[in-house]
């Protein structure tokens, strides 16, 4: 990564130096890993005041070294008191009262992975996954903590109470040996609350902070489940020229027939034609794709208006089995998309009687956001904060995501750390985490020789014999 830090950045580092925090040794060091990390994370909070960018640093830093964010206390108590003479409420009032505008978290991070798409790949379509995930926490204390109604029923109840986040997801193509593979890349977090804008708001206003940032892209699609298949996301496409849909869709939706063509006859033109069953007005595919017979035609709904759209019905094929309806905007020849070339199946075993098919399976790559959910909250803490207040809540879990999209982005990014592209992100930050505590050790190491140690050449052939294991100081 070539960045030349700004001038507020070397005064800074003054600053600090004068103060005498190990904290300036880490960081001003442009060689070591966490001086690369601070010029990564330096994007997103430049806008910010020099000592908010260095607070919300040092959090970061500490969930990537522990591997763990439990508490702002956990942190502070376990590494975060070690190298920084700032107090525990700064980290927490950094959280809650800083002026921090944590909504260009999403543009920054869209910005960053557009720039790791190869040039050929440029014309493949990226996606942008809508979802909504709910946390469990106990009591009232938290702000805007509600009992919200759980389909699946985590706790053994349909109703639990905590809150509900909805979130955007941005998936882009990027190459895996000889095989085009998409990097799914969380953009953001935003908390729902009921007396306020619906959840379909909440998520129309995601897509409408990151749609900026993609206007280079030919070809943005849009994927979301049937909850969020309503008016108010789906006539989004009509707003922006390189926007589509693809969507899954209750199966009792009203879709019609085109309309006939003009007769001539005196009077309106009828508008749609008959309604269509998802049971008896398609024609099936002759042997299963996957697990399922397909069935396609273009069709008109309501909830596209006059928009001529895909209809996709897929099926079993067992006796009284209900099919699945699924809407696209984007139709097969619009697209482009080099099938041969995808790591994911059924694409990449896509041949021309499959062709228009493709939009289903594009659908395919909504399940991307389903896995972060899971990672975030298994290995990433995304559920334990134990901050009250709402903008504390969203700052705390967005600096959770940036560090999580951190892990997959840093490996395309860096030279020096291509190697990690095939692990997992815990795998890579295990790695990163076991480098981060040595070079604060040994920080602490030097720190400690040059109070102690009164023979200068000593002192230089020790700091050489780190050089050469890749610390400098």
């Amino acid at each position: 990564m070539t960045y030349s830090p700004p001038c507020c950045i070397i005064s800074l580092h003054t600053k600090i130096h004068e103060r005498g925090v190990l904290y300036v040794r880490l960081i001003i060091q442009q060689k070591n890993l966490i001086g690369r990390l601070y010029r990564y994370f330096y994007i997103y909070f430049e806008t910010f005041s020099v000592p908010t960018i260095e607070t919300l640093f040092l959090l970061v830093l500490s969930m990537l070294a522990l591997e763990s964010a439990d508490s702002i206390r956990f942190l502070y108590q376990h590494f975060l008191s070690g190298i920084t003479e700032k107090s525990l409420n700064a980290f927490y009032y950094a959280c809650s009262y800083a002026k921090a505008d944590y909504s260009k978290f999403m543009n920054v991070t869209a910005s960053m992975a557009l720039k790791l798409i190869p040039d050929s790949l440029k014309l493949q379509p990226v996606f942008l996954c809508i979802d909504d995930t709910m946390i469990s926490k106990f009591g009232k204390k938290f702000e805007d903590v509600s009992i919200l109604f759980d389909h699946a029923a985590h706790n053994g109840s349909n109703y639990l109470n905590g809150h509900c986040f909805v979130s955007i997801m941005l998936c882009v193509p990027v190459w895996k040996g000889n095989k085009s593979v998409y990097l799914s890349l969380p953009l953001g977090y935003r908390i729902w609350k009921k007396k306020e804008a619906s959840k379909l708001d909440l998520a129309a206003s995601l897509v409408h902070q990151v749609m900026p940032s993609l206007s280079s892209v030919k070809n943005v699609i849009l994927l979301c489940d049937s909850w969020y298949a309503k008016k108010n996301l789906v006539r989004m496409v009509d707003e922006y020229e390189n926007l589509d849909i693809i969507c899954n869709a209750r199966n009792d939706s009203v879709i019609y027939d085109l309309a006939p063509p003009k007769s001539g006859k005196r009077g309106r033109p009828p508008k749609h034609g008959k309604r269509l069953s998802i049971k008896d007005d398609f024609s099936f595919s002759e042997e299963k794709i996957g697990d399922y017979y397909i069935g396609v035609r273009r069709v008109l709904s309501n909830i596209f208006g006059e928009r001529e759209v895909l209809a996709f019905v897929t099926s079993t094929g067992n006796t009284g089995s209900v099919g699945r309806l699924f809407f696209s905007t984007v139709f097969p020849e619009q697209l482009t998309m080099f099938c041969a070339w995808q790591e994911k199946t059924p694409l990449n075993q896509t041949g021309s009687e499959w062709m228009k098919y493709i939009p289903l399976f594009l659908y395919g790559f909504r399940w991307n956001i389903e896995v972060s959910y899971y990672e975030q909250k298994t290995f990433w803490s995304l559920c334990c904060y134990r901050i009250r207040s709402r903008k504390g809540i969203e700052l705390l879990v967005n600096l959770i995501n940036i560090s999580y999209c951190a892990m997959k982005i840093l490996s395309y990014q860096d030279a020096t750390l291509k190697k990690y592209q095939n692990i997992s992100v815990q795998e890579f930050r295990f790695i990163l985490s076991s480098q981060i505590r040595e070079q604060v050790f040994y920080a602490h190491f030097v720190k400690n020789i040059e109070n102690c140690i009164k023979s200068i050449p000593f002192i230089n052939t020790l700091k050489r014999l780190l050089q050469q294991q890749g610390y400098y100081f």
